[in-house]
């Protein structure tokens, strides 16, 4: 199967809220795909938006587009916020830490921060912010922590001849994230992903085993 050339860029927890932001990109001629990944049984029983999680997909040159015109757009808003808004009791460090981390706190607060540092007497320049995006992009590129629990559940799911270790397999092998420039790494270590692999093969395997053992039992 081909590989998307469609990679997550902002996800959503109410459908409303992906709608509209899939406006805005029909506005602006922008290409997209959508994508639901909500869970397909909300176990609290109360429709939580916690199990929601829809997904605005871009093609990865139209990343810095569409950020541009988000920045801008909350550049616009800056003379409507409010003179209690939180970000006015953060100090330097504090401000300068959400320019480091836009992913995180979305384009508004990143803008609004900027805004407040310039007030202070900190102009962050072109190519001041480049470095900080660079940085950032590799600090998000290094893999997640050693998902050793994650590894110990497979093998044993795996023996014991359970779809959950096929699953817990696959993702380890598999799974990838989405970098701020629209990049898509694998989210594991090598040593992970070789895990992942070795609980996906021997989950098939032995499940395909009990099967046959349970039909020659009952056979």
């Amino acid at each position: 199967m081909a590989e998307s050339l469609f990679f997550t860029f902002k996800s959503f927890s109410k459908e409303e809220d992906l709608l509209e932001f899939a406006e805005f990109l029909k506005e602006q001629n922008v290409e997209f795909e959508l994508e639901n990944n909500s869970l397909l049984f909300d176990p609290s029983f109360v429709n939580n938006d916690l199990s929601k999680d829809y997904r605005i997909k871009l093609r990865k040159p139209d990343f810095e587009k569409v950020n541009s015109l988000l920045n801008e757009i909350s550049e616009q808003q800056m003379d409507d916020v409010d003179e209690d808004y939180y970000l006015f009791t953060f100090s330097n460090e504090e401000l300068l830490e959400i320019l480091s981390q836009q992913d995180k706190w979305g384009n508004f607060d990143y803008v609004l921060a900027r805004k407040i540092l310039a007030e202070r007497g900190i102009n962050m320049t072109r190519e001041q912010i480049d470095d900080i995006n660079k940085r950032r992009t590799e600090e998000l590129s290094q893999p997640e922590e050693s998902q050793r629990n994650w590894i110990i559940a497979g093998y044993l799911f795996s023996f014991l001849g359970g779809v959950i270790g096929i699953f817990i397999g696959r993702h380890l092998m598999s799974h990838k994230k989405t970098l701020p420039d629209g990049s898509n790494i694998f989210a594991y270590s090598a040593s992970d992903r070789e895990h992942g692999k070795y609980i996906f093969i021997l989950g098939i395997l032995l499940s395909l085993f009990w099967i046959a053992f349970r039909l020659y039992r009952n056979g």
